[in-house]
């Protein structure tokens, strides 16, 4: 017989897990790592699942639970490793919107981790609001933190 907890849990990880997935994702390309992080966000799932008071979205309480997580772990992983070359090819098309998308997340990959969110947040589309909860801070600082990752991008060498 299962739990409430483990109830509440296994609907928390099916409804969202695309989610945790695709920050998972945006912080690491290689598939191994992001299982571990998919693993390691779950684990502060089952940790904080008793803390959470329903006050908030669940989403935007999974989304920050996602990000912190694979934040604090990218910044303890640079410091112990260097980064590891893949042999895959995520985007399988050679047209010219597939070499443009893989260009777009290339340069967001050499974004700081806290701005490589804050895109990753924009691009699915969550409300600045929603991106102000999530990270923790105003909506008027993702609107300009946005307007100046945007710039960067454009600068960021395309080699």
């Amino acid at each position: 017989m299962k739990t409430d907890k483990e109830r509440k849990f296994e609907n928390i990880v099916k409804k969202h897990k695309t989610t945790i997935y695709t920050v998972c994702y945006m912080f690491s390309k290689d598939n191994e790592q992001v299982q571990d992080l998919f693993q390691e966000v779950l684990i502060r799932i089952w940790q904080g699942i008793d803390s959470f008071d329903n006050k908030a979205n669940i989403k935007t309480w999974i989304y920050r639970i996602s990000l912190n997580t694979c934040i604090s772990l990218q910044r303890k992983k640079r410091k112990k490793t260097l980064p590891l070359d893949m042999d895959i090819n995520i985007f399988e098309d050679d047209d010219e919107d597939s070499k443009q998308i893989r260009t777009l997340y290339d340069r967001i990959n050499l974004l700081q981790p806290f701005d490589k969110a804050i895109v990753l947040l924009w691009l699915e589309n969550q409300s600045y609001e929603d991106i102000s909860l999530i990270m923790g801070i105003s909506v008027k600082n993702v609107s300009v933190r946005l307007l100046r990752i945007k710039e960067k991008l454009k600068t960021i060498s395309n080699d």
